[in-house]
């Protein structure tokens, strides 16, 4: 497997590996969000993509291209090779400066960095057929109110991630009931009588409850009854950062 990114122009923005911090998961007191492994697994499955210059949006809730206002301290001309109001409606277009190449069946999925709310501002979702694609794609941004939002240098406003996407439409979701698979059942049996227990005893503030503040089975890769998960289990996401070839 190979992703392969031509960079257009020799300042093409920097890619770098997703990284599983946030802002606002660091700002609670105990950092309880990063218990949720599923958030900084997401949040590090795929590369970011940095802002080469800080930049200010000011849309005034006009339907045309004059309706937003982008400025940056780099200058108008950082500006303009950078972003743009391309699809107007509060819509602002920022420039990758990559032509990305995957095998054949693969795609690149973009969007905006996971579990990175921007207040104002809202992130479009692409899939893009990089197997054959000659030209680069583009990240969109909606935004959501008239007002101001502001990306900082190296802030990301690209997230990239890849798909194998054919073979989603090979896949047959089922349904069934709970009861119909018994072993399953009796495990997530054993999960919720757990889970009750343990809350029970935290909101009565048992000494050991107290002191654990949370279960750990997922972080730990194990089920309620203490057995461990039958496939391989990771906490943590290391993707390669891009190379020079």
């Amino acid at each position: 497997m190979q992703l392969d990114c031509y960079r257009i122009y020799a300042q093409a923005p920097k890619i770098v590996p997703g990284r599983s911090r946030r802002e606002w998961m660091d700002s609670f007191a105990d950092r309880h969000p990063y218990r949720c492994l599923p958030l900084t697994m997401a949040n590090s499955t795929g590369w970011e993509i940095l802002c080469p210059i800080d930049l200010e949006i000011e849309w005034n809730g006009g339907e045309m291209e004059d309706a937003i206002r982008l400025t940056s301290s780099a200058g108008d001309a950082s500006v303009k090779s950078f972003a743009g109001s391309h699809f107007r409606r509060g819509i602002v277009t920022m420039h990758t400066g990559h032509l990305f190449r995957t095998p054949p069946g693969w795609a690149v999925w973009c969007g905006g960095a996971p579990n990175w709310p921007k207040d104002g501002i809202a992130p479009l979702s692409g899939l893009v057929e990089t197997d054959w694609l000659p030209f680069p794609f583009t990240m969109n941004w909606q935004m959501t109110r008239p007002g101001k939002v502001r990306f900082e240098k190296d802030e990301p406003f690209c997230f990239i991630t890849l798909t194998e996407h054919h073979k989603l439409e090979e896949v047959q979701p089922e349904l069934h009931m709970l009861d119909s698979n018994p072993d399953l059942k009796a495990e997530f049996q054993a999960w919720s009588d757990s889970r009750a227990d343990f809350n029970k005893r935290l909101a009565g503030r048992e000494e050991e409850a107290m002191r654990d503040r949370w279960q750990r089975h997922y972080m730990r890769g194990t089920k309620s009854t203490g057995t461990a998960a039958e496939t391989q289990h990771k906490t943590k996401r290391m993707l390669k950062a891009p190379k020079e070839v």
